[in-house]
């Protein structure tokens, strides 16, 4: 299944239904008087967040969506039905935005979650309900109100615990690839990744989700390489994993690369907690590692992110995914990250006061 994290649909909802005009006609039954029922309302167009999902392909073969037409009113005080709503069933973590794609309607990221896009239109009155005390017999009746239009835009940020980060061709995909049962596809040459990946990640009984989300060159903020849409996916990760390529020209540079997108993005990305690592040690000799993790120790101290004070930062861990070096130290540490940030998130929701 093709990865898409974002699109543009057209929604309508329904009209409602038109009231009725009619008059109770019986044999035997003098004074029958007025007896038009009231218009259905209109469908609603309603967007909800279930389970299974993680991409939005489904919206690329069909953009228009619209709720039904109430039914309309009839004789014996009979209304009309109300439309069926037309329901857009996304994944979780989609954004809905207006058509100018910076008014934020509604962010569902929780399994369950409805956002009413557009409302039905309400039906039309009857004669029935205009009848008073000096009009018996009322000739007229309301059409339904028209339903709501718009378009609007579906961004997916995928929800993951950690999220992989660096340049092309550092070894995100194959880290992720050694740690989960994601098989992303893995190649000699930059811009492998094309679109983000997930894998559920296993240490210690504990498992996690991991995003790896394609690489980032200089200049990506200004559309050069992929770009940096897809950083919408890390905004929703508790930790980053930086990963820096020891077979590079120079490790420091490299790191400071990436952390000049991330601040030049936003969003706080370049304030989240970071593990670095730098990959591939078995591909150069001792001396040149020595080298590169000093490169890259200086890089972190001078770019990396602001810490508490008195807090050092944390020196750059050194793994190869395919020797499988270092991978578990690694692996340990984001969890232990992810659960600190999970206690505190929970210890930040009011808990209700007790009484006896």
């Amino acid at each position: 299944m093709k990865f898409l994290d974002q699109t543009k649909i057209y929604v309508r909802s329904g009209d409602g239904g038109a009231g009725c005009v009619s008059f109770r006609r019986e044999k035997f039954i003098e004074f029958g008087g007025p007896d038009g029922g009231d218009g259905g309302r209109g469908g609603d167009v309603v967007a909800e967040c279930v389970e299974g999902l993680n991409t939005l392909i489904d919206f690329r073969y069909q953009q228009h969506f619209k709720g039904k037409t109430g039914g309309h009113g009839m004789g014996k005080n009979r209304h009309g039905a109300g439309g069926a709503d037309a329901v857009l069933k996304v994944p979780e973590g989609t954004q809905i935005y207006e058509e100018d794609g910076e008014t934020l309607i509604a962010d569902l990221t929780e399994v369950g979650q409805r956002a009413i896009i557009c409302k039905g239109g309400n039906g039309g009155f009857g004669n029935l309900h205009f009848t008073t005390s000096t009009n018996r017999a009322p000739r007229r009746a309301n059409a339904g109100q028209p339903g709501e239009e718009r378009t609007i835009i579906l961004r997916l940020k995928l929800i993951a615990d950690a999220g992989l980060v660096g340049l092309p061709n550092a070894g995100k995909s194959t880290f992720l690839a050694t740690v989960s049962a994601a098989r992303p596809k893995i190649a000699d040459y930059p811009f492998t990744t094309l679109h983000p990946g997930l894998g559920v990640v296993e240490i210690d009984e504990k498992e996690f989700v991991l995003a790896d989300i394609p690489g980032l060159i200089e200049g990506a903020h200004e559309g050069h390489g992929l770009g940096d849409r897809f950083l919408g996916h890390v905004e929703r990760c508790g930790v980053l994993l930086h990963l820096v390529d020891a077979t590079g020209e120079h490790a420091g540079k490299d790191y400071k690369v990436v952390r000049g997108e991330l601040a030049a993005y936003g969003n706080g990305l370049d304030e989240k907690q970071e593990v670095v690592a730098l990959t591939k040690i078995d591909a150069i000799d001792s001396e040149t590692l020595k080298q590169q993790v000093d490169r890259l120790k200086r890089a972190i101290r001078s770019a990396g992110p602001v810490l508490p004070e008195g807090e050092k930062p944390r020196a750059p861990l050194k793994i190869s995914a395919i020797a499988g070096e270092g991978v578990t130290d690694a692996l340990r540490l984001v969890w232990k990250l992810i659960e600190t940030r999970r206690r505190e998130a929970v210890a930040r929701i009011p808990q209700p006061e007790w009484r006896p």
